[in-house]
């Protein structure tokens, strides 16, 4: 890695080391918590940023997990300091994780610039952590190395395994068309979630955990460790042994990341069957980096790299634990490895072409051969036309084909209130073949874009079988989510896209082939439309959601502040100490 760092180098020493009235204050307030010299004299002092919480089911082991990071330093010679952020529990927070993605990379960002930290441990997996950490250390320019919460174990009810989400969905429609009681969806809802661990399908949690190790910030093979495995308190112990190692080689993110690595870990989610989450994630991260990341790269790839993770949502058997078992993430990158760029740096020192040069598969129906995938092409699919002329995206892999090309009147609600209230109605005009339609419901319209684009099958056509129809909406959706639904329509209609001018009974085209959505109607009607248009009123008029609402970007633009980017004015500069 070159030139190793000397002591005197480190940003800590301008706190600790130098001989001055500002650093016997530094040096005395850290023994007044009973420190003593010897724990940072001749070290680097590694940041250890923690999003637990005592309502974040799924980093609830970070309690535990961040002894062994600290353990870990401490063997090799550095000196850990951990560093609580916000947490964003993705079932718990309101009214969206998305609306404080940004706020974490800001806090993760500021609380390394602010200390006297030289290198940074990631602690995160929950859906929004993983990009709102990698933003703020990439911006932040440290060494930075990420260590992911882990899927949580198998769900299982009557012997039958459980997907979270994925079977949410599925056994809420059983409920309400008379399948099962109410009895059995209260022991759906006890097994669900059997242990501590993010999303055990592959939601956006496993998708973004996933692709932060391709993109090289996490050790190899350590996205797919089950959060209750003993490899993965070995992993938290490696990973703070790595980061100190790290921070005497000076290895940033910078040195790491290229444009191939970001092609590398689109190609990986789209092997994956990712979470439509990812493509604005993937976006975000890499402007932070420098790269002009956009959907044109997601819908290159995705026509090449098919999908061979046969994992819920988009298989119908297999979890995440299953995947480790199978190989895991290594082993799907060994499969896909005529797709990447095999001379990527990574954390690990070492290219990821070393890192999966021995890996294997254990499952061929798990991982499945190229010449044997789930579905031929990519997860995911932009479609662009006069209802989302900046485009627009859909998981084709996880929907009923008989939707790929398909026409009918639109259903449109308003907001989410009005489509709830509307879909238990028995006498709602609506039919397999109508699109249901919700917009006000992206990142300024929303608030914060919440994952409400799975919209629910009326209960009407559920009780007639009916388990899928075509769905459009500004929204986000779950990567645990599954259908016919398109998503991230932009511009939103918050601010007077096309989606706030479609009306009932217009006439809806989408066609995967021809990437295409249209609503059929002349221009000179939604000039009309347009010219008619009212804005509703703004959403916040003070706090975060204020600075939100003023600087939140589009979809397309990865959602980030625009303030945020890296091209927003001169680097920040080191804070002085005086």
């Amino acid at each position: 890695m070159g030139k190793r760092k000397t002591y005197e180098e480190f940003r800590s020493y301008k706190w600790f080391g130098v001989d001055d009235l500002r650093a016997f204050g530094h040096r005395s307030r850290a023994m007044q918590m009973g420190y003593d010299a010897a724990d940072w004299e001749g070290k680097p002092v590694v940041g250890i940023v923690n999003t637990w919480s005592d309502i974040n089911q799924c980093h609830v082991h970070f309690k535990e997990r961040v002894e062994h990071v600290k353990r870990g330093v401490l063997q090799t010679g550095g000196f850990p300091i951990e560093l609580p952020a916000i947490s964003l529990s993705e079932p718990i927070v309101k009214p969206s994780t998305m609306m404080y993605r940004n706020f974490l990379a800001m806090e993760t960002e500021e609380l390394l610039r602010s200390h006297p930290i030289d290198a940074c441990v990631l602690m995160g997996g929950c859906d929004k952590t993983t990009p709102g950490l990698l933003m703020g250390a990439i911006s932040m320019g440290l060494p930075s190395i990420f260590f992911p919460a882990g899927p949580m174990l198998r769900g299982n009810w009557k012997g039958r395994p459980l997907g979270s989400g994925s079977d949410s969905w599925k056994y809420w429609d059983d409920l309400r068309e008379g399948k099962i009681t109410q009895d059995d969806w209260t022991e759906v809802e006890e097994g669900i979630a059997r242990s501590f661990g993010h999303c055990m399908t592959m939601g956006t949690a496993s998708t973004m955990t996933s692709i932060a190790e391709t993109l090289g910030f996490v050790l190899p093979g350590g996205a797919s460790v089950p959060a209750p495995d003993a490899n993965h308190t070995r992993l938290a112990t490696q990973t703070g042994r790595r980061i100190v190692e790290m921070a005497w080689e000076d290895f940033k993110p910078g040195d790491m990341l290229t444009r191939q690595s970001f092609e590398n870990a689109i190609a990986a989610a789209m092997a994956m069957g990712c979470s439509t989450n990812a493509i604005i994630h993937v976006v975000a991260i890499g402007r932070r980096a420098g790269f002009d990341i956009g959907l044109d790269d997601f819908e290159r790839i995705g026509r090449e790299v098919p999908v061979i993770a046969n994992i819920r949502p988009n298989g119908k058997t297999y979890l995440m634990e299953d995947f480790y078992y199978a190989g895991g993430l290594k082993g799907m990158l060994k499969r896909i490895e005529k797709h990447l760029d095999t001379d990527a740096l990574t954390v690990s020192g070492e290219s990821i072409g070393a890192n999966i040069a021995t890996a294997e598969v254990y499952d061929d129906d798990i991982i499945r051969p190229l010449d044997n995938p789930i579905y031929e092409s990519g997860a995911l699919v932009v479609l662009k036309g006069n209802l989302a002329p900046d485009g627009c995206v859909m998981k084709v892999s996880a929907m009923d084909s008989k939707f790929l090309k398909h026409t009918g009147p639109a259903l449109v609600f308003d907001d989410y209130p009005a489509m709830k209230a509307a879909i238990d109605d028995e006498n709602l005009d609506a039919t397999e073949d109508t699109v249901l339609i919700l917009r006000n419901a992206g990142p300024k319209g929303g608030p914060g874009m919440p994952e409400w684009g799975m919209l629910p099958v009326p209960t009407k056509l559920v009780k007639q079988g009916v388990r899928d129809m075509m769905r459009i909406s500004d929204a986000r959706m779950s990567g645990t989510s599954y259908g016919a639904c398109v998503l991230h329509v932009a511009p939103e209609s918050y601010v007077g896209g096309p989606l706030a001018l479609v009306q009932t009974g217009d006439m809806v085209t989408v066609d995967v082939d021809k990437r295409m959505i249209q609503m059929e109607v002349d221009d000179a009607e939604l000039e009309r439309r347009k010219a008619a248009w009212q804005p509703l009123p703004p959403r916040f008029e003070r706090g975060y959601g204020y600075v939100f609402s003023q600087h939140i970007e589009q979809a397309p633009e990865g959602c980030d502040f625009d303030f945020l980017k890296t091209d927003h004015g001169a680097p920040v500069a080191e804070p002085d100490i005086f």
